[in-house]
């Protein structure tokens, strides 16, 4: 799924969406036609998918994650690209071998319409690139450690991005789905010798979708979705019962009650002469001919289904062709205006700096207590504020009580 700059769709994302389509429509009509293939996934072993539950949970996926995207861009302000999942059975060891060590794992559980939970991972650089990207930097402030800010700004995402993907679930199952807040942490894969310390299903095998996920020139790397496989054979259930359930065929339409017998016979129209006032060209209508006149005569078409002598004469539709308005090649879409309350709960680092300077190694082990360090900044020079590694204002030094504070005087646009 990619999402452009100007948070629509770009325009290579047709094809590829009409693929989608096709294959879902596809996958949809294989597993009405063929029951008992459907019967025999069902009763797979536990630790195992069919192919036809491969494809049906890789769809879900797509769609879910799909929203999640738009989601996203939303947040971070540039172009996201998530591709087509690929889903596959995994083991913890897969996950060390296969992932980037630390990394950021997200726990969502569902608490309406499902039960239970999957995990998201991440990469440490991917998370601290879209919390840079949060606060407003350009996606390069990355350096130091992950600390409790990536990790609140982090859960802030996946809770916006997972309850867009709740919503696609609550359109494709035709029932109300929700989650709870995501919790993350951050993970040194090589400290567990099972999963099942992290989540009791990741001790043994379980279901792992893996996307490619792109940021503009940010990011390049693989988004990890991981679900137990009972929660996923579920899914897939729920998934294949509500398109079976939507493409049942209607029943037929009762036949038409019979028509009344003519009261007394009438002499016939001349043959060859249609009779005045019935036109078997109407499209609709057919309605009771002129008081007096028989039945059609042999030859004559009949009125359609559900259209009988005595019933009233339906009325005429006006149809008219639709009208769209034109645009032309230069239209530019305009971008969607950023929502900063978002992330207005975030925690920030505000530190005051009153001043710098440079020492020489022997300088500094010459330090003892009562020794004067000479700071680049003269007496009464504003102090300088600085947020998140940022200078954001200037102010002064004033005490407040017992506590030091810091009167702004000027902002750093």
């Amino acid at each position: 799924m990619d999402i452009g700059e100007s948070g629509g769709l770009d325009a290579p994302i047709d094809e590829e969406l009409q693929a989608k389509v096709d294959a879902h429509n596809e996958m949809v009509a294989d597993a009405m036609a063929n029951p008992q293939e459907l019967a025999d996934a069902r009763s797979a072993d536990e630790a195992t998918l069919s192919d036809i539950e491969r494809d049906a949970i890789g769809e879900v996926a797509n769609i879910s994650m799909g929203s999640s995207a738009t989601t996203l861009y939303s947040l971070v302000n540039r172009k996201v690209n998530i591709t087509t999942p690929t889903v596959s059975l995994a083991t913890w060891e897969n996950v060390i071998d296969d992932y980037e060590k630390p990394c950021v794992f997200i726990q969502i559980k569902y608490t309406v319409g499902l039960e239970g939970n999957n995990i998201l991972v991440l990469r440490e650089h991917d998370v601290k690139v879209i919390t840079d990207l949060m606060m407003g930097g350009d996606g390069t402030n990355i350096d130091g450690e992950l600390g409790e800010l990536h990790l609140s700004a982090i859960s802030e995402a996946m809770n916006q991005m997972m309850g867009a993907s709740a919503t696609s679930l609550s359109s494709m199952l035709g029932k109300m789905i929700d989650i709870s807040p995501p919790e993350a942490s951050l993970v040194d894969l090589t400290a567990y010798k099972s999963g099942a310390d992290i989540s009791p299903f990741l001790g043994g095998t379980f279901v792992k979708i893996a996307f490619r996920m792109q940021i503009d020139d940010l990011v390049d790397s693989t988004l990890m979705q991981l679900y137990p496989v009972d929660f996923a054979k579920t899914l897939y259930e729920k998934f294949i019962e509500q398109q079976m359930g939507g493409a049942a065929e209607p029943e037929p339409a009762p036949a038409p009650a019979p028509a009344p017998a003519a009261a007394a016979p009438a002499p016939e129209p001349p043959q060859g002469q249609p009779m005045p006032g019935y036109d078997p060209n109407a499209q609709a209508g057919y309605g009771m001919p002129p008081q007096g006149y028989p039945m059609p005569p042999q030859g004559y078409p009949m009125p359609p289904q559900g259209y009988g002598y005595g019933m009233p004469m339906q009325p005429m539709q006006n149809v008219q062709a639709a009208q769209f308005q034109s645009f032309s090649g230069d239209y530019t879409p305009q971008p969607v205006p950023a929502n900063i309350g978002l992330i207005s709960d975030v925690p920030l680092e505000v530190t005051v700096e009153l001043g710098r300077t440079k020492k020489a190694i022997s300088d500094i082990l010459d330090f003892a207590p009562g020794t004067i360090i000479e700071l680049d900044k003269v007496a009464g020079e504003p102090v300088d504020v600085i947020v998140n590694g940022k200078l954001v204002a200037k102010g002064e030094v004033v005490v407040i009580e017992e506590s030091f504070g810091v009167r702004v005087t000027e902002i750093i646009g």
